[in-house]
C-alpha cells in the first residue's frame, strides 16, 4: 500500500471575487514595516504544495518555475496547476505581488518555484514529497516552504529533509492542525516535527494561540493562522485558517530578513544564522513554549528594541547631567 502525506487541513472561511488590501497577517508581523529596505528580490523560495494558479493577476512576475510530481493531468511533469486552491493561497501569502489591487505577500518581490507534489485532493505520495525536496535543492532554492505532513516518520524524508538543511536551505514547515489547545498534551506531525526544520503555529489576530495548533517541544515560532486572506482559484481570494496559513509568513518573513541580514553582514549567512536572525525576530506571547515556540514572529522587534534602549540612555544622561 502506497503511503501517503496531505495538506494541513484547513478550513474555508470566506471566499471573495474581488479585494484591495494588505493582508490583516502581513500586517501583524511587521512585514510592510521593512519593505523599503528589502522586499525579498532575488530570493527563491520552493513552494511544496498542491500546484498553483500561474495566471492569477497577484501573482504575475513571481513564478521562475516548478515542477509536478504528482499524476494530475496525466503526470505531466511541466504542469503544475493547482486544482485545490491550498498551493496557491500559500503563494500568495509569501510573494503576492504589490500592484495596487487583490493582497499583497509578505515578501513581494521574491522568486517562487512551484513543487507540485500535492494531487487536486491535496494528497501526494511520500516519494512525491522526497523527489520535490531533491528537484528544490537541485534548483539552487533558499527556502523551502511546506504546508503539508502526516503521521508517519519516514527515513527517506528525514535524510532528504538533513540534505537541503546541509545545502544552506532553510525548510519551514506547519506544526499540525491536531492540537487541542493545550500544552500537556504533544501532537506530532511530519516533517515539522523534524529538529532540522523550521516548525510554525497558529495564532489569531489577537495573538492567542489557535486551538488546533499542535504542541510540541519541536515547535520553533508562531504566525497568523486564522481567517487569513490570500490568493485563491479562478482569479479569486479566500480566507483559510489552519498552521499551513501561518507557514507561509514565515518563509517569506525569512526572504525578507535573508535580504536584510546578507546587506549588513555583507555575505550570505548560513542556514544556522539566518535561523539566529528568525528567532531574534520573535516576540514571546506567555504561552508554553510547546505552544508558541520562541514567540511571535515580529519583523521589526530588534529596532524597536534598540530605539527603546537609546531612548533609555538618553534619558538617563539627562537625569545625570540634571
Amino acid at each position: 500500500m502506497q503511503r501517503t502525506m496531505n495538506v494541513i487541513p484547513y478550513r474555508i472561511v470566506e471566499q471573495l471575487e474581488a479585494v484591495n488590501e494588505v493582508p490583516a497577517g502581513v500586517e501583524l508581523i511587521q512585514a510592510p514595516e521593512v519593505w523599503d529596505k528589502t522586499k525579498g528580490k532575488g530570493i527563491k523560495i520552493a513552494i511544496l504544495d498542491t500546484g498553483c494558479e500561474i495566471t492569477h493577476p497577484d501573482l504575475q512576475g513571481r513564478i521562475v518555475g516548478g515542477k509536478n510530481f504528482t499524476h494530475d493531468d496525466g503526470g505531466d511533469s511541466a504542469n503544475y496547476t493547482d486544482y485545490n486552491g491550498h498551493g496557491t493561497h500559500v503563494a500568495g501569502t509569501i510573494a503576492a505581488v504589490q500592484n495596487g489591487s487583490g493582497v499583497v505577500g509578505v515578501a513581494p518581490e521574491a522568486e517562487l518555484l512551484i513543487v507540485k507534489v500535492l494531487d487536486k485532493d491535496g494528497s501526494g505520495a511520500y516519494e512525491w514529497i522526497i523527489d520535490g525536496i531533491y528537484y528544490a535543492i537541485e534548483q539552487q532554492a533558499d527556502i523551502i516552504s511546506m504546508s503539508l505532513g502526516g503521521p508517519e516518520d519516514v527515513e527517506e524524508l528525514h535524510t532528504a529533509i538533513k540534505k537541503a538543511v546541509e545545502s544552506n536551505i532553510l525548510v519551514v514547515c506547519a506544526a499540525g492542525n491536531e492540537g487541542d489547545g493545550r500544552d500537556a498534551t504533544d501532537e506530532f506531525g511530519y516533517p515539522g516535527a523534524y529538529n532540522e526544520v523550521i516548525s510554525v503555529g497558529a495564532v489569531n489576530f489577537d495573538r492567542e494561540s489557535s486551538v488546533f495548533s499542535n504542541s510540541n517541544n519541536e515547535v520553533d515560532l508562531v504566525a497568523p493562522g486564522e481567517k487569513i486572506l490570500s490568493t485563491f482559484l479562478d482569479g479569486e481570494y479566500a480566507a483559510l485558517s489552519g498552521t499551513s496559513m501561518a507557514t507561509p509568513h514565515v518563509s517569506g518573513a525569512l526572504a525578507l530578513i535573508k535580504g536584510l541580514a546578507n546587506a549588513a553582514f555583507e555575505r550570505d549567512l548560513t542556514e544556522a544564522e539566518l535561523y539566529g536572525q528568525l528567532i531574534k525576530r520573535t516576540v514571546p506571547l506567555g504561552y508554553s513554549p510547546k505552544l508558541e515556540g520562541n514567540g511571535l514572529l515580529y519583523l521589526t522587534v530588534t529596532e524597536e528594541l534598540t530605539k527603546i534602549f537609546e531612548s533609555n540612555v538618553v534619558s538617563q544622561l539627562i537625569t545625570h547631567e540634571s
